[in-house]
C-alpha cells in the first residue's frame, strides 16, 4: 500500500549537498515526491510503502553528506496524491534555522582530479565540490547562492553549468564550482622565468626550495611561507616580521612528514585529516636521524610544534613536491590583521616577503587557521576559526526558551557570540580590538553574522570594563536599539563557559569556580584577579 509522509530535517542541511543525497536515496528506495530547502531546513514530501519510507528515513539519518549535521528528523502523514517522479524543487528563502557551513578541507575526490592528467581540473588550484571548499570566507549574505558570494563574477562554463544542474553530480549546486576555463586564476609576482616549471605554482615550490619567503593567498587570508628547516631563512622571517619569540605554524605534505618531527596519536590524526583541518599542537619528537631538522627558531623554547596538513588544492600543489615542512604563519605585519586582498598585501608585506603567490577569488571574510590540542585524549580548541566557525554549538538544557542574545566579547583575543534557538553561534577568532583594522572587521562581522543567521537580539551582553571597545559598542547598540544591557564579569564568563561546555543545566544549582586568567574588571569597579 502506497502512503505519503512529510519529513522535516533540521540542522546544518543547506549548502552541503543534502538535497542531492535525498534525491539519490529516494531513487534508491523507489520513492516519488519532492525535496526543497526552506527557512526551517529541508522539507521532503514522499510516497512509497511503509517499509520503503522507514528504510529511506533510516538511510537519511545514517548516510548524510560529510558536511551536514542533522539535529532532528520529524515526519507526519501526508494525505495528498502521489507525484509521478521524485524531483528537487528550487529553494525558498533560507534562515538561521538552517545553519551556515564552515569552510572545509579538500575532499579526496577533488584532490584526485587535480592529480589526474586526463581530468579537466588537472593541477587546478581552486577545485572544489559540495563536500569541500570555501564557504564563510566567500559569503556576502543569504540565501547562500553564487550571486551572494565572491564567485559571482565567475560565470560557469557549459561543463561546470551541467555539473551544477545535475542532481546526480557531487557538484550539484556547489556555489564555488569552477574549472580552469571559467574560474579563478593564480599567479606569481614578481614574474620570474624558471625553465622546467609547469607554471607559477611549480615556480613557487622552487622558490621555497631556494630559501625564499613567499606570501601565499589562501582560503581565509595570506600566509607567509618558507622552508622550516632552513635556519637562515627562518631567522630572516622573524627579523622582517618582527616576531621574535612566538612559535610559527607549520604545514607538511602528509602525515609521514609530520611523524618525523612530532608525536602523532590517533586523535591527532583524526583532527589533522578532518574537514576542519586545524593546526594541531603536537609534542616534539627529538631524533638525530631526521635528515632535515626543524630550525630552532621555528618554536624557540617550546616542547610542541603546531602542524597542519594542506587543506586546499593550492596548498596540496605547493606541498606535494616538498619533502620538508613549510612555515605557514599569518601574512601580516606585527600587531595588524592578516591580509586578505592582493593590493593590501603587495603594500603591507613588501619588505617581509620575497615573492607573492596571488589569486583573484576575493576573500570576503578574514578567517584565521584554527588551533587545537589534545588534552587527556580529548580535543581542546584553543582558537576557533577556519573549519569550525560559524557552526553553532548546542547549549545545555534550559536554553531552548532563552531570548535571542548578542554578547560582544572582550578586548583581547575577541570573539562575539549570538544565542538563538538554544544554540550558541560563536564567531571566528577576531583578535585584539585595540587595532583599528581589527575593530572595523569585528563590527563588520557582527553585522554579517546577524544577516546570515537572521539574528534579532532582544538582550545585549557586555563586559563591565568601561574602556573595552566591545563594551562601548554594546552600550551604544543598547541605547540605539532600546534594548536591555547585561554586564557579565570577566571571570564569571569563563566559569559560565566551562559549565556550558560540560552541559550543566541552566537550573543545575550553585557552582564554585576558579578562573586563573589575570585581571578583570570587578563588580565593585576595581580590578579583580592577578
Amino acid at each position: 500500500m502506497i502512503i505519503g509522509r512529510r519529513i522535516r530535517v533540521r540542522g546544518v542541511v543547506q549548502g552541503v549537498g543534502f538535497r542531492p543525497t535525498v534525491w539519490r536515496l529516494a531513487k534508491q528506495y523507489d520513492l516519488h515526491g519532492q525535496v526543497l530547502n526552506d527557512g526551517e531546513g529541508v522539507l521532503i514530501d514522499c510516497w512509497g510503502t511503509a517499509k520503503q519510507l522507514d528504510d529511506f528515513i533510516s538511510a537519511l539519518n545514517h548516510q548524510p553528506p560529510p558536511l551536514a549535521r542533522i539535529d532532528s528528523i520529524d515526519h507526519e502523514p501526508l494525505n495528498s496524491p502521489a507525484t509521478a517522479d521524485f524531483i528537487i524543487v528550487a529553494s525558498q528563502h533560507s534562515s538561521a534555522h538552517t545553519g551556515i557551513v564552515a569552510d572545509a578541507a579538500s575532499c579526496q575526490p577533488c584532490l584526485s582530479e587535480t592529480q589526474d592528467p586526463g581530468n579537466r581540473r588537472y593541477r587546478y588550484p581552486f577545485t572544489n565540490c559540495t563536500h569541500c571548499g570555501p564557504r564563510l570566507t566567500i559569503i556576502d549574505g543569504i540565501p547562500y547562492d553564487r550571486a551572494n558570494t565572491s564567485m559571482a563574477e565567475f560565470i560557469l562554463c557549459p561543463e561546470c553549468r551541467q555539473e551544477y544542474e545535475n542532481p546526480a553530480d557531487r557538484r550539484f549546486h556547489a556555489q564555488p564550482n569552477a574549472c580552469p576555463v571559467c574560474g579563478p586564476k593564480a599567479w606569481l609576482e614578481p614574474r620570474i622565468n624558471y625553465p622546467s616549471s609547469q607554471g607559477d605554482i611549480d615556480t613557487a615550490c622552487w622558490l621555497l626550495q631556494q630559501g625564499n619567503i613567499l606570501a601565499i593567498k589562501g582560503l581565509g587570508g595570506f600566509h607567509l611561507a618558507c622552508d622550516a628547516t632552513n635556519a637562515e631563512t627562518v631567522a630572516r622571517l622573524r627579523q622582517r616580521k618582527q616576531r621574535y619569540a612566538k612559535p610559527f605554524a607549520l604545514m607538511a605534505r602528509n602525515l609521514d612528514v609530520i611523524a618525523q618531527y612530532a608525536e602523532v596519536g590517533e586523535t591527532e590524526v583524526q583532527l589533522l585529516t578532518s574537514a576542519a583541518a586545524p593546526i594541531v599542537l603536537l609534542e616534539t619528537r627529538y631524533s638525530k636521524s631526521t635528515a632535515r631538522p626543524i630550525a630552532p627558531d621555528v618554536a624557540p623554547g617550546s616542547a610542541t610544534l603546531g602542524f597542519m596538513l594542506p587543506y586546499t588544492p593550492l596548498h596540496y600543489l605547493i606541498l606535494q613536491s616538498l619533502d620538508f615542512p613549510v612555515i605557514m604563519t599569518s601574512g601580516n605585519q606585527s600587531d595588524v590583521p592578516q591580509c586578505i586582498d592582493n593590493k593590501t598585501s603587495l603594500k603591507q608585506l613588501d619588505g617581509i616577503t620575497d615573492y607573492w603567490l596571488l589569486h583573484n577569488r576575493d576573500i570576503r571574510n578574514r578567517v584565521d587557521d584554527s588551533v587545537v590540542r589534545v588534552v587527556t585524549g580529548k580535543p581542546r580548541v584553543l582558537r576557533r576559526a577556519r573549519g569550525y566557525a560559524p557552526a553553532s554549538l548546542p547549549l545545555p538544557p534550559g536554553f531552548e526558551k532563552s531570548p535571542e542574545l548578542l554578547a560582544f566579547g572582550a578586548e583581547l583575543k575577541n570573539t562575539f557570540c549570538m544565542v538563538k534557538d538554544g544554540r550558541a553561534i560563536l564567531s571566528q577568532h577576531m583578535g585584539d580590538l585595540e587595532n583599528t583594522d581589527t575593530y572595523i572587521d569585528y563590527r563588520k562581522n557582527i553585522e554579517l553574522y546577524q544577516r546570515l543567521f537572521e539574528h534579532r537580539p532582544t538582550v545585549l551582553v557586555i563586559d563591565p570594563h568601561p574602556e573595552y571597545l566591545s563594551s562601548k559598542f554594546g552600550s551604544q547598540r543598547a541605547d540605539t536599539d532600546g534594548l536591555p544591557l547585561i554586564k557579565v564579569q570577566h571571570h564569571h564568563a569563563h566559569i559560565a563557559a566551562c559549565l556550558a561546555e560540560n552541559e550543566w543545566p541552566l537550573d543545575g544549582g550553585e557552582v564554585l569556580g576558579i578562573a586563573l586568567d589575570g585581571l578583570g574588571f570587578g563588580d565593585d569597579g576595581t580590578l579583580w584577579g592577578g
